[in-house]
């Protein structure tokens, strides 16, 4: 394209991300920026993109990707800065764990292993998380030995948990998909139960982790849920179980009309989308069936991560980029609020040639 200016390009996507998106810039906003995972097919480099990279090869990876995305996109994409090894704080056991899973590597992907087999072991398990010292169970003994000795000599501290799993891929991880979708049309009362203490346990984990980081105020505020799993639920199912814990969970971390209420679901939920609405969701990222009218019809705050297909922008279809990155143009200038994406993660293969297309495709449909 001819007439593509990048440094225009991204002083007009800056203004298109004032607002939540809502701004009305010339453009509208791209939210692709990338990741850590796409060096190893752009650089024609041998790896695991799920993987530990060797952080010297990390950072060299990301220096050769970001040296490559300053001339076709116009910036460095990917981080180089890295603390050392020595610089991480001993490991925080998370919620799967709570309610006595194990989280396993398996196809070099991390799973929650399934550890509850029926409701008698469930009534269980929730006997002793209720009971639980929360804090001791999360820290390891050398916690404060730890804490102290990485911010005295590196200046960091601990990261706050305001991003977690959401209450039924959780519930499923735990239990089994199909065992647990029985579970919760024969066992109501004790379904209630189990999300009452998913809620619970979720807010003490995050308080805990902003007493350890001395988060106070509305740094404490704002929280986001990944719960792709929530697709397989009815309506009625998921306003008993699923909807329960981000209300309660919100009303903690999220009192204010700005703070963050964001829900990622890369799967066919658009069947929830009236329930989630009444939760005034402001950040959504949905799968690619649903599609930005039909989201901003429930959700009128939120801005919208979305909607190309991520296996289109994986294998780098032309044709597919510039359909769907087009649609997408006309529904944020209609609706607001839309940020440029794919519904769901950016994986190896996704190339730079892409975005750069899908930004040719953005500045060619500005408003003139």
């Amino acid at each position: 394209m001819n007439d593509f200016d990048i440094a225009r390009f991204w002083e007009n996507d800056e203004l298109a991300h004032r607002d939540n998106c809502f701004y009305p810039a010339p453009q509208v906003a791209l939210g692709i920026r990338m990741s850590d995972e796409c060096v190893f097919a752009e650089l024609g480099e041998e790896g695991d993109p799920w993987a530990y990279t060797e952080l010297s090869r990390r950072i060299d990876l990301n220096r050769r990707y970001n040296d490559k995305s300053e001339k076709i996109v116009g910036k460095r994409l990917l981080r180089e800065n890295f603390l050392p090894e020595d610089a991480r704080l001993p490991y925080v056991k998370r919620i799967g764990e709570v309610f006595g899973g194990e989280y396993i590597m398996h196809n070099a992907t991390e799973w929650l292993k399934e550890s509850i087999e029926d409701e008698k072991a469930l009534e269980k398990k929730l006997d002793e998380v209720e009971k639980m010292d929360l804090r001791a169970f999360m820290l390891p003994d050398n916690w404060e030995s730890e804490k102290k000795r990485v911010y005295e000599t590196y200046g960091v501290k601990p990261s706050p948990v305001h991003h977690i799993r959401g209450p039924v891929t959780l519930a499923c991880s735990l239990m089994g998909t199909t065992e647990f979708l029985y579970f919760l049309a024969d066992e109501e009362e004790l379904a209630e139960r189990f999300s009452s203490d998913i809620a619970d346990v979720i807010i003490r984990m995050a308080e805990i982790m902003d007493e350890e980081a001395g988060l106070t105020g509305k740094d404490t505020h704002g929280f986001s849920f990944a719960d792709d799993n929530c697709c397989l639920l009815s309506p009625a199912m998921y306003e008993k179980f699923g909807y329960p814990v981000l209300k309660k969970v919100f009303a903690r971390f999220s009192p204010d009309p700005e703070d963050k209420r964001y829900q990622h679901s890369d799967s066919a939920m658009g069947h929830l989308l009236p329930i989630l609405g009444r939760l005034d969701l402001n950040g959504v990222n949905f799968g690619p069936t649903v599609m930005v009218p039909e989201i901003r019809e429930n959700l009128p705050h939120a801005r919208i991560d979305g909607c190309i297909a991520p296996f289109a922008f994986m294998r780098n279809e032309r044709e597919e980029l510039i359909a769907e990155t087009k649609r997408d143009i006309e529904a944020g200038f209609r609706y607001g609020g839309v940020n440029i994406s794919t519904a769901g993660s950016i994986n190896n293969g996704s190339s730079l040639e892409s975005m750069r297309l899908i930004m040719e495709v953005i500045w060619e449909n500005r408003k003139r």
